[in-house]
């Protein structure tokens, strides 16, 4: 087995991250840092991350395109074994790659845990390739004229990555594009590089050739840089839509595939009729979970009619959930920055004003021994509407959105009438008002009596209107 805790120790004292260029990582002659701070105190900087210069990241693409010319010739078998051996040390790592997660994105390690095995079933999926890849052919379409069709590998792509997935999002990228024969340049987010750095660690010992996958270190400026350099064909980013419209629109005008998934703002319809106890804590555990950093999360309960009747027991139940840090498995962490602590205090506080009422309110929780972190307790906020920040806006924090619907029309309507549309779920026994539903809503996934309706990877992840641009949809077969 790989043994990477010592790589994790060592990268948390070592303080500044490296590229990674093929096959070795390499010190950045960057001028200037990004600082990673513990979310735990928000005072201790646990890592540094270099803004690589625009020389350093040519070099690092024109490494991937001098390695693509060998690497699409290697066989498709081939490629498959080395991800069979990358998911048995993903596996195997499990443990060391959740610790760093935790340390970095300050979730649990048994949402941490999640994470791999997300991403891992995409490399399993990899696994799968010797037969989805497989080109088509028609005989006799005009006399005596064949036509063959085969898939070809595109050249140099990139993936922009999130903070909030640190290792199922990579996981999505990379492991696809290059079973396909395709190089790749990822950039970690900023706030989490080192599970990335594990990650790659492994995936050279999965024997993937050196100069297959590089890694970029940077921000704003390194994202431009892969949406304008000539020789990256396809780019794939998730995060919100400031920077994911940006990178559309920039990729798309310098001639690349891009795929882009963004913000969302999840609803979930609880009729009358459903198993309350059943409702109430599935709609709990998918606003909650992960703080709410995530974009599958339920952060808007629509409450059709009598239902309504239930929120005291939401509450309640909201009321039992442990706040603390992600080593002892609390129900919720801190989130990732202190930046995006104080947005969402400023949002639940607009909601007041705006006229919604604060049913329970997570603001200024106190952790024994980390009063620092960036706390939010859990929070729910009823009578919201359209208009207001908190129903209009993506918090992305442990925040529960209450509206009142009258009928489930209404309730499909004000749904259909949000700008994102990444995913949806709704509650109910009576088939006829689920059949109604799936066919009326306008959104990318949709939950029947399940509240994160995410898909496996053979088939694609996907969203609609705000939350989802590009070429194609992540994993699966329209992926490929």
């Amino acid at each position: 087995m790989f043994n990477s805790r010592s790589l994790t120790q060592r990268r948390a004292f070592s303080k500044v991250y490296k590229n990674f260029v093929n096959g070795e990582w390499v010190a950045s002659s960057a001028t200037s840092n990004i600082d990673i701070i513990n979310p735990l105190n928000n005072t201790e900087v646990i890592g540094r991350v270099p803004q690589s210069t625009e020389a350093e990241f040519n070099a690092i693409v024109q490494n991937s395109v001098d390695t693509f010319e060998s690497w699409k010739e290697v066989s498709t078998p081939a490629k498959v074994r080395m991800m069979l051996k990358y998911q048995e040390l993903l596996k195997q790592n499990e443990m060391d790659i959740s610790r760093e997660i935790t340390r970095e994105h300050g979730k649990s390690i048994i949402d941490a845990k999640g994470d791999i095995f997300r991403g891992y079933e995409v490399v399993e999926h990899a696994c799968s390739f010797n037969s989805l890849v497989m080109g088509e052919t028609l005989e006799n379409v005009a006399t005596n004229v064949d036509i063959y069709s085969f898939r070809k590998p595109l050249g140099v792509c990139a993936g922009i990555c999130p903070f909030n997935f640190p290792a199922m999002i990579p996981l999505w990228m990379y492991p696809l594009a290059i079973t396909l024969g395709n190089t790749f340049v990822i950039k970690p987010s900023e706030k989490v590089p080192g599970t990335t750095d594990i990650l790659i660690d492994l995936l050279e010992q999965s024997g993937v050739p050196k100069g297959v996958v590089n890694v970029v270190q940077g921000g704003h400026e390194t994202v431009t840089q892969i949406c304008k350099h000539k020789d990256i064909r396809a780019v794939s980013f998730v995060g919100g839509n400031q920077a994911g419209e940006y990178i559309y629109k920039t990729a798309s005008a310098h001639g690349k595939r891009a795929q882009v998934n963004m913000g969302a703002k999840n609803h979930a319809i609880v009729m009358p009729d459903a198993h309350k106890e059943d409702a109430i804590n599935a709609i709990i555990g998918a606003c909650f979970g992960s703080a709410g950093q995530r974009c599958m999360a339920i952060s808007v309960a629509v409450m059709v009619g009598e239902s309504a009747e239930w929120i005291p027991e939401i509450v309640e139940k909201t009321k039992t959930l442990s706040v603390g840090s992600g080593f002892d498995n609390a129900d919720i962490t801190p989130m990732n920055t202190k930046a995006a602590m104080e947005r969402a205090y400023s949002i639940i506080e607009q909601s007041e004003k705006n006229g919604s009422k604060i049913l329970l309110d997570g603001r200024n929780v106190k952790v024994s021994g980390h009063e620092n972190g960036n706390w939010l307790g859990p929070t729910v906020i009823d009578h919201a509407a359209p208009g207001m920040a908190c129903y209009d806006e993506e918090i992305f924090a442990p925040v529960m959105v209450i509206v009142r619907a009258g009928t489930l029309d209404e309730a499909i309507k004000l749904i259909n009438d949000h700008h994102f549309g990444n995913g949806v779920a709704i509650f109910t026994k009576s088939g006829g008002h689920a059949r109604k539903f799936q066919h009326n809503i306008d959104a990318g996934q949709v939950g029947i009596n399940l509240p994160i309706p995410v898909p496996l990877p053979m088939f694609s992840f996907t969203g609609n209107k705000a939350s989802m641009w590009g070429t194609s949809n992540f994993y699966g077969k329209g992926a490929l």
